[in-house]
């Protein structure tokens, strides 16, 4: 009987603890930001006016156009993108947290499978933008911890002046083995781009190592980054490539066009941000995410699809989650699993060789505060 009384004892003090433990999680939800862009402006002015963000990408000045839609929104607000590869700036704020010299006030990359271990390690304060609720639902953390900001897509993208018709254009990834398109492919090196990478294993997946192979004999121009390959198929230094992105509707002064694959897979993802704990500059950082999340940013300052619901996608194409061979969630999945992304970087290594040169954002160093000269 004195042990089954303990027991019930037990039980009911985990029942408790559970109850009071559920209430605390409710007390502490963070609820979606309910002050306007305007409000939070005069907020983060009155913090300092000022904004550092840890983005992914490929050169210093990748970001100048967000930089200067930003400031030119918000007067008297600086905003300091330091661009450099995703997988440069995971480790540096890895290695500023460990050292106690946290420079960025959000980050914003592509290597996905650290938003969740952040979050588990509490290094991320949860904030809900403006807008939150209209994300769609597997682009954001429920806590609010991380968010998808806008949905970036590597596939097909071709110089339409040096091939006008567009039925000649290469869609599948088959088509990459055309005798016409030998030595005229840009294609940054998969072993050190993950979506790259990620679009190679979706091909292997489907088609086999041959495949590898034969895209070897091809003989493409490789390059570290991935704007160069959209550089060199505008300049014309290239045809053709599959490892970029480009504007679903083209400016009138660009000859690159986006063209997507029919049947065969390609590589979509939400690009995530979020607030890092112990941010200098919080209230500027929540009007960085608010900013980026309004529908006038995702609509016209961004060139690729929406996270939100609510933002319809450019006429000709539907939202990125209805493609069956672009599960935007897909990248994710993959890069969770890094034993084996490692497995297949290392075997994608021996078809098409190691990283050669100089990475294209230069050398930020350890705790970059602004964007390198360009």
């Amino acid at each position: 009987m004195m042990k089954l009384k303990r027991l019930l004892q037990a039980s009911g003090a985990a029942a408790i603890f559970s109850l009071l433990g559920g209430f605390c999680a409710v007390q502490a939800a963070v609820p979606e930001e309910p002050r306007s862009l305007e409000a939070l402006h005069k907020a983060a002015l009155a913090e300092g006016g000022r904004v550092i963000v840890y983005a992914g990408g490929d050169t210093a000045g990748q970001q100048d156009g967000m930089k200067s839609a930003f400031e030119s929104r918000f007067p008297g607000m600086t905003l300091d993108v330091i661009v450099d590869y995703s997988k440069f700036h995971e480790a540096r704020i890895d290695n500023q947290i460990a050292t106690k010299s946290l420079v960025p006030d959000v980050v914003q990359i592509q290597t996905l499978q650290n938003f969740p271990r952040w979050k588990r390690e509490g290094r991320l304060l949860p904030y809900k933008p403006i807008g939150w609720s209209k994300v769609y639902p597997a682009f954001k953390d429920k806590d609010g911890a991380y968010t998808g900001v806008f949905v970036d897509a590597f596939s097909n993208v071709i110089n339409s002046k040096l091939l006008p018709d567009s039925k000649q254009w290469p869609r599948e990834a088959k088509d990459y083995l055309r005798p016409e398109f030998k030595g005229r492919i840009v294609m940054t090196y998969p072993t050190d781009d993950d979506a790259v990478l990620f679009w190679l294993k979706q091909v292997v997946d489907k088609y086999g190592w041959e495949y590898v192979a034969a895209l070897a004999k091809q003989e493409p121009i490789y390059v570290r980054g991935t704007q160069a390959p959209a550089d060199m198929v505008e300049s014309g230094e290239a045809l053709v490539t599959f490892s970029t992105d480009a504007a679903l509707v083209p400016s009138s002064s660009s000859v690159s066009r986006f063209a997507l694959p029919e049947h065969d897979p390609f590589v979509a993802w939400p690009q995530q941000a979020a607030i890092l704990k112990g941010a200098k500059h919080v209230e500027a950082a929540k009007l960085y995410l608010s900013w980026l999340l309004d529908p006038a940013t995702q609509k016209d300052t961004w060139y690729m699809w929406s996270v939100r619901t609510d933002v319809p996608a450019p006429q000709g194409y539907k939202p990125i989650w209805e493609y069956a061979n672009g599960d935007p969630l897909a990248f994710g999945r993959f890069l969770a699993d890094r034993a084996a992304v490692e497995r297949f970087r290392a075997q994608v290594g021996l078809y098409l060789g190691e990283v050669k040169g100089e990475p294209s954002p230069g050398f930020p160093g350890l705790h970059p505060e602004r964007a390198l000269s360009h």
